[in-house]
């Protein structure tokens, strides 16, 4: 789901996709039910709560979906090699 690429990290200004931060999108043969299993890079991170309703905001607004689950992972945990080449070069300059 490209809409996905729109959501960001509040703290990295790098969006969710392209940090690597997305492990799936599931779609219900019906298209009514979207779940994503996604991570963090922190666990108890603070904007967890900030992405997770701009998922919710940005995926819902699809015709036809009536529900977004987000199921949080940490396996595998988080890494700065999950992130897109794109990303790491962003990453770099900024930290």
């Amino acid at each position: 789901m490209g809409i996905l690429t729109e959501v960001m990290d509040p703290e990295i200004q790098i969006d969710v996709v392209n940090l690597g931060m997305v492990y799936g999108v599931d779609i219900s043969e019906d298209g009514k039910l979207v779940t994503i299993t996604m991570t963090l890079t922190t666990m108890g991170c603070p904007a967890y709560d900030m992405m997770r309703e701009d998922i919710i905001d940005r995926v819902g607004s699809f015709e036809g979906v009536e529900q977004v689950d987000i199921n949080l992972t940490f396996d595998p945990p988080w890494d700065k090699e999950m992130m897109s080449d794109e990303a790491k070069l962003v990453f770099k300059y900024l930290f």
